[in-house]
């Protein structure tokens, strides 16, 4: 039987006494339902049943049995003196066990906006939590012949881990057991191809041609069973930008936004394909977004590289070497952190940081050692893109010693 987990509308209190942010606290529980109600597979308390809880000091196992739930969400408003603090906590309603605690500050005076983007964050975050623990459940249970389900969400755990070789194929190879065993499954189809998809784009695929072929088959068989997958707009989105048809790539990552407005990664490929197409400052609020969401992403250096990048394209060189040392410490293993650094250095006149971030961006990339190599690159940008990387990426290069050919 596949898992279908549980869950409570988020109870969140107001500790303050004061009526405007009695408003707040509701309609944070009001957004935050209707998004969690998005997860595939969760069944989310109405709001009006999990209001007969707030306020009251109740034991989290006594909720769970008496509600028939798995998770508990729990939330506090407070006021100091100029803001307002929210804090979240996730609860295992059977062992009354903490899994996740969160905490966001905002201004009192912007508690409107304020809403939309604690909103976002909390599901984003919730969604991802939900999923790791699930995995460990499936762990624990050790199910010696595991179902689809149980295979799609080791899948999607792996993939939103620290993206490596190694996660890739664990991710891969939990999506293919699932569609082996219901070769009908949506979910199996369209972790296949996201995985298919992103190796790439990374340029990891051995079998490119097969690989595209099979993504794009999986994906279209996955929308025409269900239109309205996120993921699936997402993935199809990465898979249209590596093809280099970039407007496509919008449109479908721009789909999976409208579906889901708190898929951090959909908002940093469309960050991505922006710049792709020679619009670094529209990138630019996509990829702050996708940071605001998810600051914890195990991920995170992407979207810093990606948003340095459109500050040097833009000729504001130090506040991209900023970002781009940031998504770096992120992630040193990231070939094109070192190549864009070595650019930005190199317009900076810093010719030996310049050199040594070249030689790494070589060393973990040995075949990228020319700009006609640059250029070829699958799925590497329009001609407006083209003449931003000349005017600045290309020029820091070439004083770092990086050949044409």
């Amino acid at each position: 039987m596949p898992h279908v987990f549980e869950l409570i509308g988020e109870l969140v209190a107001n500790l303050s006494n004061d009526p405007e942010q009695e408003y707040f606290a509701d309609g944070i529980t009001d957004d935050l339902t209707t998004d969690l109600s998005r997860i595939p597979d969760a069944l989310v308390i109405a709001r009006n049943t999990a209001f007969t809880y707030k306020g009251k000091s109740i034991d989290a196992k006594q909720i769970g049995r008496e509600l028939g739930v798995h998770y508990l969400l729990d939330g506090s408003v407070r006021r100091g003196a100029d803001q307002v603090r929210v804090n979240v906590q996730l609860i295992d309603a059977e062992s009354g066990v903490q899994l996740w605690a969160d905490r966001f500050d905002t201004d009192r005076a912007n508690l409107v906006a304020a809403q939309d983007e604690i909103t976002g964050r909390l599901a984003r975050t919730f969604n991802l939590e939900l999923v790791k623990d699930l995995g460990r459940r499936i762990e624990r249970e050790g199910a010696v012949d595991p179902d689809a389900r149980d295979l799609v969400m080791r899948g999607w755990a792996s993939y939103h881990g620290p993206r490596s070789t190694a996660t890739l194929q664990e991710a891969l190879g939990a999506f293919e057991r699932a569609l082996e065993i219901d070769p009908r499954s949506v979910d199996a189809r369209i972790g296949v191809a996201s995985i298919l998809a992103v190796t790439l784009a990374n340029g990891r695929s051995r079998s490119p041609p097969q690989d595209q072929a099979r993504a794009e088959s999986l994906l279209l068989e996955a929308l025409e069973c269900d239109p309205r997958r996120s993921m699936a707009h997402f993935s199809l989105g990465i898979l249209r930008r590596f093809q280099n048809r970039l407007t496509d790539a919008r449109i479908e990552h721009e789909t999976a936004i409208a579906l889901d407005h708190n898929n951090s990664r959909a908002f940093h490929q469309l960050g991505l394909t922006l710049m792709f197409l020679g619009q670094p400052e529209a990138a630019i609020s996509h990829f702050e977004k996708a940071i605001r969401l998810n600051p914890h992403d195990a991920n995170i250096a992407d979207p810093y590289a990606g948003l340095g990048t459109c500050h040097l394209f833009l000729g504001h060189v130090d506040q991209a070497i900023d970002l781009l040392r940031k998504a770096g410490t992120a992630n040193p293993r990231l070939w094109y952190i070192h190549l864009n650094l070595a650019g930005a250095f190199g317009l900076r006149g810093e010719l030996d940081e310049a050199r040594a971030s070249l030689a790494k961006a070589i060393e973990l990339k040995p075949e990228m050692n020319s700009l006609a190599w640059l250029r070829a690159y699958p799925g590497a940008g329009d001609r407006q893109y083209w003449a931003l990387f000349e005017k600045t990426v290309a020029v820091g290069l070439r004083r770092a010693g990086m050949p044409e050919e």
